[in-house]
């Protein structure tokens, strides 16, 4: 089975920085946190080193870096025990997420 053109899966997609600021502006689902709904959507869609500049321009925007989700944690304690998460750990406690 092929994937249609315009359904091709993209790989080593070029995040500079203007790319990985849009990640700033995705509205969160109702009841959601905003500020932990766009920690997560940067996680899982960009590699280690793109997330280190995300979290720089996320805090440079205000945003709580400790924003809590539903399950009560905070983004941090919530990916830490992840198998591959180690790179985006270490952005996170870099700019003081507890």
């Amino acid at each position: 089975m092929s994937l249609r053109k315009d359904k091709e899966k993209v790989l080593g997609e070029s995040f500079d920085e203007a790319r990985i600021a849009t990640f700033l502006d995705y509205p969160a689902p109702a009841g959601m946190n905003a500020d932990f709904h766009l920690l997560e959507k940067a996680y899982r869609g960009m590699r280690g080193e793109n997330f280190s500049t995300f979290v720089l321009l996320f805090i440079a925007a205000g945003k709580n870096i400790n924003a809590v989700g539903a399950e009560g944690k905070t983004f941090l304690q919530s990916v830490k025990s992840h198998r591959n998460a180690e790179e985006y750990v270490i952005a996170l406690e870099a700019a003081g997420a507890e």
